[in-house]
């Protein structure tokens, strides 16, 4: 199993996630999106299971604060550019990608 959880220290989502594999003595790898984003091969790869739009968090404070409903912009570009923007957590396994807390399909993947 190799565990990669994409979110932030703020997020409740983010903390529950690192809980749930933490419980299970589950090792994952944590990246902190304000202080690293996300490169144009992990996008790609969580693109295989989510359509970008998908990946963008158009209720948080980041998009409001940056008035995007507003702009025509590319949400690809956007998202590398600012990983705030990200629904998060995003939790990879390999090639399977869930976003947000989803717990059901992690337990999934420990079967």
């Amino acid at each position: 199993m190799n565990i990669q959880i994409f979110g932030t220290k703020k997020c409740s989502d983010t903390k529950k996630a690192q809980r749930f594999f933490k419980e299970r003595g589950i090792k994952f790898h944590y990246r902190e999106l304000t202080e690293k984003g996300v490169s144009q091969g992990e996008l790609d790869n969580i693109k295989r299971v989510f359509d970008v739009e998908e990946l963008i968090d158009t209720e948080g404070k980041q998009y409001k604060k940056r008035n995007l409903a507003f702009i025509l912009h590319d949400i690809e570009e956007e998202l590398l550019e600012d990983p705030l923007l990200f629904k998060t957590p995003i939790v990879r396994n390999g090639n399977k990608v869930t976003m947000g807390n989803d717990p059901d399909e992690w337990k999934n993947w420990l079967e």
